[in-house]
């Protein structure tokens, strides 16, 4: 007697896609039309997994270049354009061949996905480092000094855990001062042109920086109303000018970037 059909969409739509091949070929010779439709869209589940899995192993193709040297990080930040709050870096070292499924350049992700990918990176880490520059040292020693700061920080945390680092793969960046940081080490550092949708220590890093500065700026919108900074993390948004142009800055305000704006507004 056959199956009724809930029972075989409940074994199709809950199997993992591991196991997607074997639950197929127990319905394969089924000739009703309901459950051909569920294998077709079964196999394209797996089509779709097995072509994300490829995906995936192509973002490793760096770490393994570089597979023959113990500590193998990537590197990189989120927070030099907006007009308010910190600029942050997160420096990731990742197991070998490590799998990190839908892992991406965080820019690519949705703030769902970042943060469903959050605690799995960190899990899987074997170790991890996160640097934060306020907005007064920004103003204090420009933003791209900032930012290199921030990766330092980033780095100098990481090699609490696994000693300092042996290549770091860096998002189209070469660092200044990090032999010197690490005792005059000779670290390798490797930069890669969009390098956070290329390499998946570099994608796991991104998404670090940027969970951890979003969330930033989500406590800093409860301290420091109206400006929007929960949405809009301290980018220009049309809230945040408006804001900006009728009452002026708040406390984490990069005045160096605003006094264009409130120049104009002087002026009006």
């Amino acid at each position: 007697m056959a199956e009724k059909m809930d029972v075989i969409k409940e074994a199709l739509v809950t199997a993992t896609p591991e196991e997607l091949e074997t639950v197929i070929s127990l319905y394969a010779d089924d000739t009703r039309s309901g459950v051909i439709k569920l294998i077709e869209q079964a196999r394209k589940r797996k089509e779709k997994f097995l072509a994300e899995c490829a995906r995936v192993d192509g973002m490793l193709a760096y770490e393994r270049e570089y597979g023959n040297y113990n500590v193998v990080c990537g590197i990189d930040e989120v927070g030099r354009g907006p007009l308010a709050g910190p600029v942050v870096a997160a420096c990731v070292v990742l197991p070998k061949d490590c799998r990190i499924l839908y892992l991406n350049d965080s820019k690519q992700l949705s703030e769902k996905k970042r943060e469903e990918l959050f605690p799995e990176i960190l899990d899987k880490a074997v170790a991890y480092g996160i640097g934060c520059v306020s907005h007064t040292v920004i103003d204090e020693i420009n933003i791209l000094q900032a930012t290199f700061r921030a990766m330092r920080e980033a780095m100098q945390k990481m090699a609490e855990t696994c000693g300092a680092p042996d290549v770091l793969l860096n998002d189209a960046v070469t660092i200044p001062g990090v032999n010197e940081l690490f005792g005059g080490k000779s670290v390798k550092q490797v930069p890669i042109i969009k390098g956070d949708a290329k390499s998946l220590s570099i994608a796991a890093a991104s998404v670090i920086a940027k969970v951890t500065r979003d969330r930033m700026m989500v406590e800093f919108d409860k301290v420091y109303p109206g400006y929007g900074f929960a949405g809009n993390k301290g980018y220009g948004s049309a809230e945040h000018m408006e804001k900006l142009r009728a009452d002026g800055p708040c406390p984490i305000h990069r005045r160096s970037f605003i006094k264009g704006i409130m120049g104009e507004v002087e002026k009006e």
